[in-house]
């Protein structure tokens, strides 16, 4: 188990880690004398040395003045640093060894206490049906087999059951577009629509829809998800997913611009009961036509 959390970490933040593991063995120092010098939990040391943390920009300064580092060494930290904060994989990568992802975004998932998702395409995954995500499963670039499909859609109907921990807070802003766009029949999109409202209704739930004759003040980019663990010594991040990779950005800065981003989004979005509303209308809508 230990060896399937470790594959799954960045590769920048494990290189990261290392080096500064290697520099603290060198000078000598303990992993609480270490602590202390950078004026953080020893906890803390040891999740950033094993990759499960990614270290600010100050605390990498503070910990090679504590292990007295080189210039060169520093130099090296300050690239391995700023490369540890974007990781970008492709989906070749990530799926090289396994055949879908469902079980590492749940793990994401359940470590986190807050999350907030924009998606402009398609119905975010904690809120897809059955026959929504089997039939988006489908339309993968690399196709899965029969086996590899059931897998991935078991495990994705899995993560939902976060969605009743009344700890953990969900926050979804959907575009009209991506309610309207539907991968199969009308009947299909109905039922998914009901879904989406009926989980609404949950108090650790809100959602949040952008009409498509709303005035906008940005423009919608592309999906985004920003995580805030329930680990206090780990930093909010955030995952985009573009059609060739997967990227995870932690920087404060690049956190902050989606975070800019998703106020923008919600200043124009319909909730509570004037998204239920604008859902059933919806509703209606495909209901009244079979096809």
């Amino acid at each position: 188990m230990v060896h399937d959390q470790m594959d799954g970490l960045d590769d920048g933040r494990r290189r990261l880690g290392a080096e500064l593991r290697r520099l603290r063995d060198l000078a000598g120092l303990s992993g609480r004398d270490l602590a202390q010098r950078v004026r953080i939990s020893q906890s803390k040391v040891s999740r950033i040395e094993s990759g499960a943390v990614v270290p600010s920009l100050p605390e990498v300064h503070d910990w090679a003045e504590a292990v007295h580092a080189s210039s060169e060494a520093r130099d090296l930290l300050a690239t391995l640093t700023e490369a540890a904060h974007t990781d970008i994989r492709s989906w070749k990568t990530e799926l090289r060894d396994r055949p879908h992802l469902q079980h590492e975004i749940g793990a994401t998932e359940s470590a986190a206490r807050c999350s907030f998702t924009f998606q402009p395409t398609i119905v975010p995954g904690l809120l897809q049906t059955a026959e929504y995500a089997r039939r988006i499963f489908s339309m993968f670039q690399v196709p899965y087999s029969k086996e590899e499909a059931a897998a991935a859609l078991a495990a994705r109907l899995d993560r939902q059951l976060l969605l009743y921990d009344e700890s953990r807070s969900f926050h979804f802003l959907i575009t009209e577009a991506a309610l309207r766009w539907r991968p199969g029949p009308r009947a299909m999109l109905a039922a998914q629509l009901d879904r989406i409202s009926s989980v609404s209704t949950l108090g650790n739930v809100s959602i949040g829809v952008l009409p498509i004759d709303c005035e906008s003040r940005a423009p919608n980019s592309h999906a985004f998800t920003i995580y805030e663990p329930a680990d206090e010594e780990s930093d909010d991040f955030v995952t985009v997913e573009t059609i060739h990779s997967r990227v995870k950005a932690y920087h404060p800065s690049d956190v902050e611009l989606y975070r800019s981003r998703w106020s923008i989004y919600g200043e124009s979005a319909l909730s509570g009961d004037d998204a239920r509303r604008f859902l059933g209308e919806l509703i209606a809508e495909f209901r009244g036509d079979g096809r």
